[in-house]
C-alpha cells in the first residue's frame, strides 16, 4: 500500500475513534477504562500519522 493510502486510512481510523470517544464521553454511563484505551489507540495513530506525514514531505 503506498504510503498517502496509508495515511488516509490511518486518518479515517483517528476520526473514528475521536466520534467514539465523544460519544463515550457523553453517555452518563461510560467506562473511563474504556475512555481511555480509546484515547491510548488515537493518541498511537496518532503519532503514526505524523510519522508517515513527516516521510511523506521529506521524499
Amino acid at each position: 500500500m503506498c504510503l498517502e493510502k496509508h495515511l488516509m486510512s490511518l486518518r479515517t481510523k483517528h476520526q473514528q475513534l475521536d466520534r467514539a470517544v465523544a460519544s463515550l464521553e457523553a453517555a452518563p454511563s461510560s467506562d473511563s477504562l474504556d475512555i481511555a484505551q480509546l484515547k491510548k489507540e488515537k493518541l498511537q495513530l496518532k503519532e503514526e500519522i505524523v510519522d508517515l506525514e513527516s516521510k511523506i514531505t521529506h521524499h
